[in-house]
């Protein structure tokens, strides 16, 4: 058997989608990620990016990255465990763990090695990694690294949790879930996983990559949005969505901190976060607190665009969030559909099996505080538009 052969099927299987003008994927942006954005020429409106507060393009975010250049270069030539651990590296890990309210955070070069790191080096032979069947990839494969069981709930499903969690009884036990799920839009049922994790001695860690800077009154995320920063065991998010740039950190109990610093091998054997995206970050987090503004312009837009989608006759789904998903349930519809509203000035994108289950076929849409009302009116015309075309409306 030819090793390279499903290759070439891959390929074939490509090159037919674009030819029909239905290939939507590594599509070359030539502007930064702005509420309009130039893909190959043209100027469109940008309703695919987790930019949700705009802080790609801020100038204090700018101007911070060029500052940290000027003073240490470009990169750190190193692991964080060995030569490449910066005294801005500390100072951030510091301002997480207080923005968070927690003892200790620990950063890493991306959100997906933070949780490859964290749960691999926390679930061991004897324990047991419970997660809902819609919780991010690299959730599923930091559990695939961990030596531990793993077991998978019904989407937010309190019933189906709690069987786990009694079937797994006396086994470490870690809940990991997503605070707001990337392709639902909805938010987890953090309330009630607190009440069984105290009823069976569990473990809980919210990823909280889109929830960090959209939910809660200061923009602490999920957690904080419910009120149980208390409760919660360890929150793990990322730097490439409201902060701006590109990382991942994890925040809790200082012994589990030091314990996921010495443990987890995507710390330990990759380059450590380069200086110019520590001070993005940095600046990024000061701004959350100093502008909520910002978060209230992001919820106004969030509103208006549920609103208008359900108007248009367009399924939702379960969405409360800045990402709101518009469900077409047949690939070829959702290819077209992107076809047809970038042909009409707006970027989004088209998520197909096995990103999602078939028949849940879907386009993700997500917004940005910095969208005008003019803006997402021309989205909601496009929308109305393709979607008679194509006969989902």
């Amino acid at each position: 058997m030819d090793l390279f052969e499903k290759c070439a099927k891959a390929v074939e299987f490509e090159s037919g989608l674009k030819q029909s003008g239905h290939y939507f994927f590594f599509r070359q942006l030539e502007s930064g990620q702005d509420a309009e954005v130039v893909v190959d020429g043209k100027r469109v409106i940008m309703i695919g990016s987790n930019n949700y507060l705009g802080l790609t393009s801020h100038p204090r975010v700018k101007e911070a990255a060029i500052r940290a250049i000027e003073k240490y270069g470009t990169g750190c030539a190193g692991s964080r465990f060995l030569n490449g651990n910066l005294d801005i590296h500390e100072e951030l890990e510091r301002k997480l763990a207080g923005f968070l309210r927690k003892e200790a955070a620990a950063v890493f070069a991306t959100g997906y090695q933070t949780n490859l790191g964290v749960i691999s080096a926390l679930v061991d032979r004897h324990d047991v990694a419970i997660i809902d069947r819609s919780d991010h990839a690299s959730i599923y494969d930091g559990c695939r690294l961990s030596l531990g069981k793993v077991q998978r709930f019904r989407h937010n499903d309190m019933d189906d949790l709690e069987k786990i969690l009694e079937a797994t009884r006396g086994q470490g036990q870690l809940i990991i879930v997503d605070g707001i799920f990337s392709m639902e839009g909805d938010i987890v049922d953090l309330p009630n996983i607190v009440k069984l994790a105290k009823a069976y001695g569990a473990k809980i860690m919210v990823d909280d990559a889109h929830g960090a800077g959209v939910l809660g009154a200061g923009g602490r995320g999920t957690v904080e949005y419910f009120g149980l920063e208390n409760e919660v065991d360890l929150i793990m998010g990322t730097h490439s969505k409201s902060l701006a740039a590109i990382g991942g950190y994890v925040a809790g109990r200082a012994d589990v901190i030091s314990w996921i610093r010495h443990i987890a091998r995507s710390m330990m054997f990759s380059a450590s976060l380069p200086p110019a995206l520590v001070a993005t970050v940095s600046t990024a987090l000061d701004i959350i607190d100093e502008e909520p503004e910002l978060r209230e312009r992001l919820w106004r837009n969030t509103h208006k665009m549920l609103r208008g989608y359900k108007k248009l006759g367009f399924d939702t789904g379960m969405s409360e969030t800045p990402i709101i998903p518009v469900l077409i349930k047949d690939t070829m519809k959702t290819y077209e559909m992107c076809r047809l509203l970038f042909e009409n000035g707006v970027f989004v994108n088209a998520v197909i099996s096995p990103a999602v289950p078939q028949g849940q076929e879907l386009l993700r849409t997500s917004f940005m505080s910095t969208h005008t009302e003019e803006q997402l009116d021309k989205v909601l015309a496009a929308f109305e538009k393709a979607g008679k075309q194509v006969g989902v409306i």
